[in-house]
């Protein structure tokens, strides 16, 4: 698995950023980071607490919350070796099933994917930063009475002021994110506590509950949501799971990895969910309604300054979350398109740019493309992973070839017929139409909460029967 002479790669499918990791420094703390940045935002807050509000016991929902968050640790575990030990970012690994310009399919995939998601999360961060603004100079109120392209004023110059962030922090490379995110997932957890010791400091323990519905169901109804609650575990993570490679191939060893996916995930995932039940709980008697989103929960505390500091502490965990989960692996993707033209910077200006011309307000503002988009996400993901995932583990029998991802050579392992695999192509389109077709047949509409695990079963079983008998020199 060791590289030879880099020289001898074609410049149509290397460039430095694309080249094995040289510098493996990242302990398992650093990925203990990554999956708090993941974990404490948002998006994560509102998962967590809706899993509360299907109407089952407090015990279940910790229970569908342990086997979610076990499935994604297996997953993780299994995603994350072969970067590991090779170096490469996924859009090159992704050479070793698609071949080395087939590789440009899932990558362009996963690349608009992410775009489309880190403009919504900058959208998030930014209205987090409104509140700050308006609380601190409501005079800047007239701004929202004049909006462009469906955002107001005051709009566009949080959501520029959140892009630009972003950009900066990225534009300076790996280690600057990997430092931020080390400081944006701990910075949550102080806020948190606070949130949630002032919460119960208000209402008294008595008025927590973690169960946060009236309903009462059948057995066969709480077997149902158990399934579903465990399914929007692992489909939240879906995408950090097939982008995971992209900062795994830092790692400095798969102990540590492991080690840090054990504390990232399981534990810290369920001691994110108990608080957030905790805050969630405390603002029905509190505030006379239930309220899933932390930046409203941290808005209506009095103090201004102590609103401040909440609101813009949970923004920075959102600008980590959308770094990790949106702007590297597309930054990745692209120059693997065409490394000679398309750096690692440049791929990451090439998504910032995209964000905005998709107007993430119009996209978010809509639950029904919302809905739509996470179906259509996760039944497009879940066929990619399970065939890399077959490939490596059963074609490859755990092997990579790592000159064989950067030649361009007829008769090289990967360069299949004409640099593609007909085999992965084939999979990857009849496993997504068979999710996508699931999506949009009413009688079918349950499944869909499933889409992820249909994938990944049905593009894993289609690529195996395919290309079983395919013999890969690893």
């Amino acid at each position: 698995m060791t590289p030879n002479d880099k020289r001898s790669y074609s410049p149509r499918l290397y460039n430095a950023d694309l080249a094995p990791a040289q510098n493996k420094n990242w302990t398992w703390y650093n990925m203990f980071s990554f999956w708090m940045s993941d974990v404490h935002s948002v998006g994560g807050y509102i998962v967590a607490a809706s899993l509360f509000a299907f109407g089952l016991a407090g015990w279940q929902v910790l229970l569908c919350l342990l086997i979610g968050i076990c499935i994604v640790l297996f997953f993780a575990n299994l995603m994350a070796k072969p970067c590991q030990e090779s170096g490469v970012p996924v859009a090159v690994l992704c050479r070793q099933a698609f071949g080395v310009f087939g590789a440009n399919i899932p990558a362009v995939t996963r690349g608009l994917i992410a775009v489309a998601w880190y403009g919504i999360q900058t959208y998030l961060a930014s209205h987090g930063l409104m509140i700050v603004l308006l609380k601190f100079f409501p005079e800047l109120g007239y701004l929202n009475e004049m909006s462009w392209l469906g955002l107001s004023g005051l709009g566009w110059f949080c959501f520029v002021a959140m892009w630009f962030s972003q950009a900066v922090v990225f534009w300076y490379g790996m280690e600057t994110i990997k430092r931020f995110i080390d400081f944006a997932g701990p910075a949550v957890y102080v806020v948190m506590f606070l949130l949630a010791g002032w919460i119960v400091y208000q209402v008294g323990p008595s008025n927590i509950s973690f169960t946060l519905s009236d309903k009462v169901l059948s057995m066969g109804e709480q077997f149902w949501f158990m399934l579903m609650a465990i399914a929007l575990v692992v489909s939240y993570f879906s995408g950090p799971l097939l982008n995971y490679g992209d900062f795994t191939r830092y790692m400095k060893s798969m102990d540590e990895l492991k080690k840090g996916n054990f504390w990232g995930l399981p534990i810290n995932f369920l001691l994110f969910s108990v608080i957030t039940v905790v805050i969630v709980s405390g603002t029905v008697p509190l505030f006379g309604e239930m309220i899933k989103d932390p930046l409203e929960t941290v808005s209506r505390m009095g103090n201004g300054l102590v609103i401040a500091i909440g609101v813009l502490t949970i923004v920075i965990a959102t600008i980590g979350i959308n770094i990790v989960a949106n702007f590297v692996s597309p930054a990745f993707d692209f120059s693997n398109c065409s490394p000679q033209r398309i750096s690692f910077r440049t791929g990451g200006l090439i998504a910032a740019v995209g964000s905005v011309l998709v107007t993430p307000w119009n996209l978010f503002n809509s639950p029904e493309i919302i809905h739509y988009t996470l179906d259509v996400l996760a039944a497009v993901i879940g066929p990619l992973f399970g065939i890399l995932l077959v490939q490596h583990y059963f074609i490859s029998k755990g092997k990579i070839n790592i000159d064989a991802l950067f030649s361009d050579q007829p008769g090289q392992p990967y360069w299949y017929r004409g640099g593609f695999n007909p085999r992965a192509i084939i999979a990857l389109i009849l496993s997504v139409v068979v999710g996508v077709a699931i999506i949009l047949i009413p009688h079918l509409k349950e499944l869909a909460n499933f889409s992820w695990f249909i994938g990944v079963f049905v593009g894993s079983a289609l690529y195996y029967f395919l290309a079983k008998d395919s013999k890969v020199d690893g």
